[in-house]
């Protein structure tokens, strides 16, 4: 049996480090005041300017192709291509944080 995770205490861990876990995931992005702004690694984005990510919320989005996610556990589990479960647990064991409920 699986053990449940907490996103809402990963999802808390990861806003208070939002700068440093997206610098870790889309290392070629740049900061715009609250937001990053990166290429998409999910799809050929040729320069930088419609993949974003609110670093206040957590909250982001490919507006050339509508894809959307609304915390940093979607933005990783989104750009790994995993399970929100999955990049869960991934992302709290990076930050030293217990993903278990």
């Amino acid at each position: 049996m699986s053990r449940r995770v907490d996103f809402e205490r990963v999802n808390r861990a990861a806003l208070a480090n939002a700068e440093a876990i997206v610098r870790a995931f889309l290392p070629e992005g740049r900061r715009e005041g609250q937001e990053w702004v990166a290429r998409n690694p999910t799809r050929p984005d040729r320069k930088p300017g419609s993949f974003k990510v609110n670093l206040t919320t957590g909250k982001g989005a490919d507006f050339a192709n509508g894809d959307r996610f609304g915390d940093l556990v979607g933005m990783v589990a989104y750009v790994q291509g995993l399970p929100q479960r999955e990049a869960a647990i991934r992302l709290a064991e990076a930050m030293g944080v217990d993903p278990y409920a």
